[in-house]
């Protein structure tokens, strides 16, 4: 008999330890943000689980922040003063999509009073395909249309994917 329906759903993409991590940390006008993104390798994709602190908060009462989180094509969180995490590159898009269809464009981070917590089952990548990239974490929401990065704002923490050891 043919397994189907939520109970399969969720046996198939249970998430055991991750197979690989990026530790956020906010730039030096960030430097209370930090986070986890771990990212786990299933038959019907990866589950990418972020867990974020030290969001900034709104400046307005009734603003409740939005962040955009991208996976980026560099290697590395280094930068220079006018873009700390410049050597980040761009977003990850090994197909030459347009976006917001780039292997790297994952879902926003919906701040609540500082922290974010959220999971998502993406087949746009394999954590083998991203080992080594970074993932940034920008100031502003992902517009889905402007290109090439959606108009996300500056880049406020970053971190390397790495093997979960």
């Amino acid at each position: 008999m043919e397994q189907s329906g939520t109970a399969y759903f969720i046996r198939q993409i249970r998430c055991r330890r991750p197979d690989a991590v990026a530790i956020v940390s906010g730039s030096d006008k960030y430097p209370d943000l930090h986070g986890l993104i771990s990212f786990c390798q299933t038959d019907m994709g990866v589950i990418v689980t972020s867990e974020v602190w030290g969001l900034p908060d709104p400046e307005e009462n009734c603003v409740k922040p939005v962040f955009a989180m991208h996976i980026h094509s560099g290697t590395s969180c280094t930068g220079n003063a006018e873009d700390p995490f410049a050597d980040a590159g761009q977003h990850y898009n090994p197909g030459g999509c347009e976006h917001p269809s780039h292997a790297g464009d994952l879902p926003p981070l919906f701040s609540n009073n500082g922290m974010a917590w959220s999971s998502v089952l993406t087949n746009r990548f394999t954590v083998q395909s991203v080992l080594g990239k970074t993932v940034i974490i920008h100031r502003q929401p992902d517009d889905f249309t402007t290109q090439p990065s959606g108009n996300s704002g500056a880049k406020i923490a970053c971190g390397v994917i790495r093997i979960m050891r």
